[in-house]
């Protein structure tokens, strides 16, 4: 294993998951409680939007990372999520056909309290990002 894949794995963020909302798989981002509650009491109550942005990156040998960044028009939050979609497709599958991204706490009843919705503006991009990551993973 090469120094910038292993790099790139020890960032890899975990907590992923996903949820039914009204008859969709909604994909949904664990983040550490503090952070997650740290979140929220910037932009609790407020008119916001989040611009949501996928940088991949690949290596050419079929290995796919994708790292999320989050930036939210209040708050001064800017937070960049790195999945690897070699083991999280559905996760991106998920966001492509709901235009959805939902962030939560790990002690929170996943789709039930304490979620965050993110309703993305923009699908084709998601589906084109979805497309780039597929063919990523093809190549080996």
């Amino acid at each position: 294993m090469d120094d910038e894949f292993k790099h790139l794995m020890d960032r890899v963020h975990i907590g992923v998951t996903s949820f039914n909302y009204n008859g969709s798989k909604v994909p949904c981002v664990i983040l550490a409680e503090k952070k997650f509650d740290e979140m929220m009491a910037k932009v609790a109550g407020r008119p916001l939007s989040v611009d949501t942005n996928l940088n991949i990156l690949q290596n050419g040998l079929g290995a796919v990372f994708v790292e999320m960044e989050l930036t939210f028009s209040e708050g001064g939050i800017n937070e960049k999520i790195l999945l690897y979609a070699n083991e999280s497709l559905e996760f991106f599958e998920s966001m492509a056909n709901t235009a959805m991204l939902a962030l939560s706490a790990p002690h929170s009843q996943i789709g039930k309290d304490n979620v965050f919705m993110i309703q993305l503006p923009r699908p084709e991009k998601i589906s084109d990002a979805l497309e780039i990551i597929k063919k990523g993973l093809k190549t080996k």
